[in-house]
């Protein structure tokens, strides 16, 4: 497997070919066909079997080795965002207002640069590997979900993903046992006045001053009703309301997010905001509309194979232990499934410049963290077909 892992830096010049193409020609959630094309093609030129249109426009490779061993799943997502590529560069986005400012096609090309590699040492190979190309990842039910339905984990053993993260410094990788990611709920509220002229305020029900006090109100959820050991956040990410400046407005729409670990406190969140946004817009006689989603669950890693993950990165680079990530992810669908867990490795170079953070306009990566990523799959594989022989002998 050492000699494995060297093969990794003569591929990695390849792996930066493919994630410049995808970059170049980046598809939205729910619309990856030509991604799934591309991976498709890919995989089957290695002698990989192939399955197409897994719970949506997921794909999923699977390697049989020469050798008993377990099943392994390695997890890559495909989607792209709605944001205008900003960067000066060669390889910058050709699909206006689409790019993969999230790193999602260096994830994809990690992902094909460990199918290659595997694929030519199969005589090698303890066991399976099952290669799961998600779509959509971004938006809500998410990829994971569907293709979970469609059998993506049947024989499966272990599952694994990683996501390159750009606030953490190239040359690192982090994982931690149990939770380490989390729960992303959605909500839109409508509140709903009465319109008018803006010189006779009252002859209406000033929706836009409702909502304001709604955007203060809901913040006393985090600061005031939650533990304040307990992590959790709300977020109003966008308000919308009137159309000129004399009226005032009969509607104003808020979206945003809230984030939490523990499943108890997710539902007493859910509780106390609908509470806060009724009381608020009667108090002032408006009525409202609430659309509270409960996303993707919390991210939460086994212990032992939070373990793996140390033995394994320790053989590839730098690591720690990663710290709790307010961000959210479909990958929790799996490990609800599946021994496994989620890992980061680092993407992030100022001296290149690559300092922006995800789902900014100028998002890029250090590309070498691909090289890392490949690695770290590969010496999880390693370690997962070393214990399964030590147990059988």
């Amino acid at each position: 497997m050492e000699s494995l892992l060297k093969k990794v830096d003569l591929l990695y010049p390849e792996m930066v070919g493919w994630r410049r193409y995808l970059h170049q020609h980046p598809e939205l959630s729910f619309q990856e066909k030509e991604t799934a094309d591309f991976v498709a093609r890919h995989l089957l030129e290695w002698g990989i079997e192939v399955e197409t249109g897994v719970g949506g426009n997921g794909v999923i490779g699977r390697l049989k080795g020469s050798l008993d061993g377990p099943t392994v799943a390695l997890r890559a997502d495909m989607d792209a965002l709605p944001i205008q590529d900003e960067k000066d560069c060669e390889f910058a986005s050709k699909v206006k207002g689409v790019m993969h400012a999230c790193g999602h096609d260096a994830h994809t090309s990690t992902l094909l640069g460990v199918a290659k590699l595997m694929a030519e040492h199969r005589d090698q190979l303890r066991g399976s590997i099952v290669f799961l190309f998600q779509h959509a990842e971004e938006i809500t039910p998410g990829g994971a979900f569907s293709m979970i339905e469609d059998g993506a984990l049947e024989g499966v053993d272990y599952v694994y993903g990683i996501h390159l993260w750009t606030p953490l410094p190239a040359g690192t990788a982090y994982c931690k046992p149990g939770p380490m990611m989390a729960a992303a709920d959605e909500f839109e509220i409508v509140v709903k006045g009465k319109g008018g002229h803006g010189g006779l305020p009252h002859e209406t029900i000033d929706s836009i001053a409702i909502a304001s006090h709604l955007v203060v109100n809901l913040q006393t959820i985090v600061s005031r009703t939650v533990d304040p050991t307990q992590p959790c956040v709300v977020t109003v990410g966008s308000f919308h309301s009137g159309t000129s400046f004399n009226v005032i407005a009969e509607r104003a729409h808020l979206n945003g997010t809230v984030r939490t670990f523990d499943p108890e406190l997710r539902l007493e969140v859910k509780q106390r905001f609908e509470t806060i946004v009724e009381q608020t817009c009667r108090m002032y006689g408006a009525d409202f509309t609430i659309d509270y989603k409960l996303g993707y669950p919390p991210v939460v890693n086994d212990a032992g194979e939070a373990e793996r993950f140390y033995r394994a990165a320790a053989k590839v680079g730098a690591f720690e232990t990663s710290p709790l990530i307010m961000a959210g992810e479909d990958f929790a669908y799996y490990l609800h499934h599946r021994k496994g867990c989620f890992m980061f490795v680092g993407a992030g170079n100022p001296e290149l410049g690559i300092v922006h953070p995800h789902h900014h306009p100028k998002f890029d990566i250090d590309e070498s963290s691909m090289a890392a990523a490949a690695k770290l799959f590969i010496s999880m594989i390693e370690d997962c077909q070393n214990e399964w022989n030590a147990d059988k002998c």
